[in-house]
């Protein structure tokens, strides 16, 4: 016999009794000591002025107040959930969430994306730095030294659909080549002038189009299409040089979304492909991503930004004049790895008198053995300052020879100067010595060696020894809570400035986590480990 019990979308409907086990306050169901409780009165304090203002003042006051809907995006990052549609989950099932929502009507997942992609893009910063000054005037901040630290991201986006800056200039080279012998038959045929040149080729081609379509409707060419037809002369090159149009625009388009970079991503623009190392035994693959740098003091993270550098040396500078001009202030000391060491951050510090902790790229080199018995290195070979003369192992001098200057990507120009040996002819030790078929040769940064030299004396410091120890403790250990605890290995988000906002959300609730740590341990205003004493 068919069931005629019916099914109902409201589950109450079935009529069984219910009992009423939650209590109508959930104020007790949240412990005291909980971080959700700390989170909300942090960010309570804060100055949402700038955010308020992403709303029209015409419209319909919003569903969620943006400060509560703030409140649940950064505890939602805090606790490692970043998807729209499972916050909007957590504010249905999640005790706390709901105590954040304070009576309010859970956000459906839609608004969630809209509120995080739009209204917040502009405050989110604002907000961030808002936090890191509480933290600052309450004494949780050191500002003695920053670590700072890169590391790389994967980003939402396809990892086959890479276009390489070297690819487009080629084929765009071989199209130019054709189009130069369509022009040359062009000109015979029509009695005219034209020229394409490389710095103006779009435009040339517009007018070359344009003046094809003229001759076209005075002469009244008829446009045929299919097999069999037989196409005209003015039909025939509109055609062609159209293509030629079309392809050109389309590598121009390329030009400007590689900004400075030899690839970019169609599916992210804003992403570079870069090599991520995936798994235990650091195998690179080449996927679309983006080079995040934070800097942390006290073991919290005080700045944060975006960079499409796949080198860290290349983001030092910009990355410390962004961080000065959001915090106020400026750090005495610096501490870095190799990665970000050259010559440019270098005069960058000493400029704004700050202290560098780099540790130089060949620090680990110069203990290896190999090293010491490599007689082409320079740091094997005698030097006379006054004379300014190297000596190699045959006894031979390598005198300086010229300057020449080396400009970076940056703009930064520096001094090198060309040592070249007095004779290498029958030299015994020439195939140890340099791989140059005629005298071996020295190129060396005066200014560079100076300043390197001056950084490697501060990391042997107590001090030096100090911070470094502390840096790998702090900053890699944020990335290490981030990427395994946190489980942020991809972003969800595509665009720069959309994926800044998510590093900011992710680091104002790794800050939070940490202070609520801190304080339940009882650290607060603890700021660097100290060095265990060797028995």
């Amino acid at each position: 016999m068919p069931n005629n019990q019916k099914y109902h979308k409201n589950y109450t409907e079935f009529g069984e009794p219910y009992q009423l086990v939650l209590p109508l306050n959930l104020e007790g169901l949240v412990p005291d000591d909980d971080s959700v409780r700390l989170l909300s009165h942090e960010l309570e304090e804060l100055d949402y002025s700038l955010l308020y203002q992403a709303y029209s003042a015409k419209g319909r006051n919003p569903a969620v107040d943006p400060k509560t809907m703030f409140k649940i995006l950064t505890y939602a990052y805090s606790q490692n959930i970043y998807s729209s549609r499972k916050i909007e989950t957590a504010c249905k099932r999640d005790i706390n969430f709901m105590w954040l929502l304070a009576g309010q009507k859970a956000p459906d997942h839609s608004t969630i994306a809209r509120f995080r992609t739009g209204f917040l893009a502009d405050a989110c910063e604002d907000l961030f730095y808002q936090m890191i000054k509480r933290l600052e005037k309450a004494g949780e901040l050191s500002k003695e030294t920053v670590f700072i630290d890169g590391t790389k991201l994967e980003a939402c986006a396809n990892k086959y659909t890479f276009v390489w800056k070297k690819s487009v200039g080629k084929w765009e080279t071989k199209m130019f080549h054709k189009i130069q012998e369509a022009l040359s038959l062009l000109n015979q045929e029509y009695i005219r002038s034209f020229s394409v040149t490389e710095e103006t080729r779009t435009q040339d081609l517009q007018k070359i189009c344009r003046f094809l379509e003229q001759i076209s409707k005075e002469q009244h060419t008829v446009f045929v299409h299919g097999r069999g037809k037989r196409k005209s002369r003015n039909q025939k090159y509109l055609e062609l040089f159209r293509r030629f149009l079309e392809r050109q625009t389309i590598y121009d388009w390329h030009a400007a979304s590689f900004q400075g970079r030899n690839n970019y991503c169609k599916t992210d623009p804003d992403a570079t492909f870069m090599h991520m190392k995936d798994d235990h035994m650091r195998n690179a693959q080449l996927k679309p991503g983006y080079n995040v740098q934070i800097a942390v003091d006290s073991e919290y993270i005080v700045a944060a930004d975006i960079f499409q550098d796949r080198n860290d040396v290349w983001t030092l500078v910009p990355f410390l004049k962004g961080m000065e001009k959001k915090l106020e202030f400026r750090y005495p000391s610096i501490t870095a790895d190799s990665g970000y060491e050259s010559e440019e951050g270098y005069t960058y510090l000493r400029e704004q008198e700050q202290k560098p902790y780099i540790k130089p790229q060949t620090y680990e080199k110069w203990k290896k053995r190999r090293f010491k018995k490599d007689i082409s290195k320079r740091e094997n070979m005698g030097y006379d300052e006054a004379t300014d003369i190297y000596t190699c192992h045959a006894g031979k001098k390598l005198q300086p020879l010229f300057i020449k200057k080396q400009k970076s990507k940056s703009g930064y120009e520096s001094e090198v100067t060309v040592y070249e040996c007095e004779d290498c002819t029958g030299c015994p030790y020439k195939e140890k010595c340099t791989k140059a078929k005629g005298n071996k040769r020295l190129y060396i940064s005066k200014s560079f060696l100076e300043k390197r030299q001056e950084s490697y004396e501060n990391i042997l410091s107590k001090k030096g020894i100090q911070y470094r120890m502390n840096r790998s403790i702090q900053v890699e250990g944020a990335f290490g809570v981030l990427k395994n605890d946190y489980e942020f290995q991809r972003f969800l988000l595509r665009g720069k400035n959309k994926v800044k906002l998510e590093i900011l959300l992710l680091c104002m609730g790794y800050n939070l986590n940490k202070l609520h740590s801190k304080i339940q341990k009882e650290r607060t205003g603890t700021h660097l480990f100290e060095i265990k004493e060797t028995a």
